[in-house]
């Protein structure tokens, strides 16, 4: 599963061929989650509050760049590395 960015401990991936909706999983510590890109809804899974928070932020600035990257993992191609938090 590429890794597409990591920042505060927390890594965003994305597996290749994965099901709909188009979506990036998120992993702080032992936690998980899966978000869906559009919405930004948490499809599956938890992280901390304050995890969840910047994690959000993070998509809220890089959406484009997730669905496109989502469009070339879904096709086996390697998706590119998106900016950290700051």
């Amino acid at each position: 599963m590429p890794e597409l960015c990591r920042f505060f401990g927390i890594i965003i991936r994305m597996y290749y061929n994965d099901h709909d909706p188009p979506h990036f999983h998120a992993v702080y510590g032992e936690d998980e989650v899966l978000i869906e890109i559009d919405t930004l809804a948490v499809v599956r899974g938890e992280l901390p509050r304050r995890a969840l928070a910047l994690v959000v932020e993070w998509a809220v600035l890089h959406r484009d760049e997730l669905r496109r990257d989502w469009d070339l993992a879904h096709s086996g191609r390697t998706p590119a590395p998106i900016a950290p938090l700051e």
